[in-house]
């Protein structure tokens, strides 16, 4: 045989060959991820879109895989070219990667569209549609996210969350389940209140999801189980309770009640005149998102709250917050959208700061036992000196002059918290009264202008009081 035949033959050989592997693979891959085996799948169709990178049906598949794996970079890139093509499926994947990444409006768009292309080809919708409620929902969410100061985090493993919890006595107590019951294999916790008579928790129910439960102490044992209503448990999970001190007010997390998806934050109210309990409400962003938030604690000693969340988290991993309550609910006023989309997505818990503040005192006593009947510590003012001194009252200031420059800072600040409530007032009676606006205006700007000065005079003293101490501390 001429060698030139004998090269060409090989040639056909090899390709039909790796024609045949390609197929091989390709099969393997669609028979993983048609299993939902999408981690196993994703090195295949990796190869194989690097070998045929427009091919949709390969974006198509490798995006699902990346998204389905957590890597939603990736999976935006591949499904966004897939919906070019049209594939129907990309749509409404993109639309769940844009819903992750709290794009909303984009997922709504996404769903739409992809709605419209299933009502073209006569496939039924009511999924779709049911889905498409819950993005809508989320972007109305995001519209008031609570303007909330989230001072401190920690990542722990998922079945560790509750070290990172230390309650005052006179706020209750939080124990796992297993630990609790002597029992294993139960996700939940238990919640004591103060006077120790009165335990919230939850475990699964004969139609194996898990419901809220509440026991008394009855002499030195725990006995009378009651399940909580079913206007608060729902048809899915519902767990990891907590109650105010006022033994009326009870947070928990639910998978069902409305959920954006996993476990949302809920909270509801006891009736005691018709032994009830209300309608559960579902809390705002950030303590809510698009992944499983839950254990909502708030410890009225300390005036701190804690809740854990699994947002952008590896598998088996929360991160649990730390935050100030903020008793008037404000919203994070601002048109810019990607400003509320961080704040939502708590990208960066330095994004919720205020300027200046320092919370590491607040920190240090998030992590302190105080017994029953103690209450938070005593204190004048939060002078700080360096990063790792500061100081509370007046009998921890050494230099005379710093002292004497301090008095006239607490006497401005004392003014200027007394200017901005006369403010306030004054700016709501000009909402309310149109026709004492033009006398109250005058009074109004000179007001703002009064404590636009002081806000830098407080600064500078504080930088000569903190100067003056520092200089005497080295002598």
């Amino acid at each position: 045989m001429k060698p030139f035949v004998t090269k060409l033959l090989y040639t056909l050989g090899v390709t039909v060959l790796c024609g045949q592997l390609q197929a091989q693979s390709l099969d393997q891959a669609k028979k993983l991820y048609n299993e939902g085996q999408y981690a196993e799948a994703k090195p295949a169709f990796e190869k194989l879109i690097k070998q045929s990178p427009s091919n949709s049906s390969y974006n198509l598949w490798y995006g699902v895989c990346c998204y389905e794996t957590g890597d939603l970079a990736a999976a935006e890139k591949h499904l966004s070219f897939a919906v070019k093509r049209k594939v129907i499926e990309s749509f409404r994947y993109l639309g769940e990667v844009y819903y992750k990444t709290y794009r909303f409006e984009d997922a709504v768009d996404m769903y739409e569209q992809y709605i419209e292309w299933l009502e073209k080809k006569k496939r039924d919708t009511e999924t779709a549609e049911l889905r498409l409620e819950v993005l809508e929902d989320a972007k109305r969410m995001m519209e008031k996210v609570e303007n909330i100061q989230i001072i401190d985090s920690v990542v722990v493993d998922k079945d560790d969350f509750l070290s990172a919890y230390t309650l005052s006595e006179e706020s209750g107590s939080l124990t796992s389940y297993n630990s609790f019951f002597d029992k294993a294999g139960i996700s939940s916790s238990v919640y004591m209140n103060q006077k120790g008579d009165k335990i919230y928790y939850a475990h699964p129910t004969d139609e194996n999801h898990y419901c809220l439960f509440t026991q008394s102490r009855l002499m030195n044992q725990w006995a009378d189980e009651k399940q909580l209503p079913m206007n608060i448990n729902s048809t899915a999970d519902d767990n990891y309770p907590f109650v105010l001190s006022d033994g009326v007010t009870m947070y928990f997390a639910s998978q069902g009640n409305g959920s954006l998806g996993g476990y949302d934050l809920f909270v509801t109210r006891y009736n005691m005149n018709s032994d009830s309990y209300l309608a559960p409400e579902r809390l705002g962003m950030p303590f809510n998102s698009p992944y499983n938030d839950y254990m909502i604690v708030f410890d009225e000693v300390k005036n701190l709250g804690w809740f854990v969340s699994d947002r952008f988290q590896p598998e088996g991993q929360v991160c649990v917050y730390l935050f100030i309550p903020n008793e008037n609910h404000d919203r994070v006023e601002t048109e810019d959208v990607e400003v509320k989309r961080a704040r939502a997505a708590v990208r960066s818990i330095r994004d919720s700061w205020v300027a200046g503040e320092d919370y590491s005192e607040l920190i240090q006593l998030a992590h302190q036992e105080i017994p029953y009947g103690k209450k938070e510590i005593e204190k004048d003012f939060d002078f700080v000196i360096q990063d790792n001194k500061i100081y509370y009252t007046w009998d921890e200031i050494k230099s005379p002059e710093a002292k004497s420059i301090y008095q006239k800072v607490v006497s401005l600040k004392q003014q200027i918290t007394a200017d901005e409530k006369k403010l306030a007032s004054l700016r709501q009676d000009y909402t309310k009264n149109p026709g004492k606006r033009e006398k109250l205006k005058e009074t109004i700007l000179a007001l703002e202008a009064k404590l636009e000065a002081s806000i830098p005079q407080v600064e500078e003293l504080e930088k000569q009081a903190r100067n003056a101490e520092v200089r005497f501390l080295k002598k």
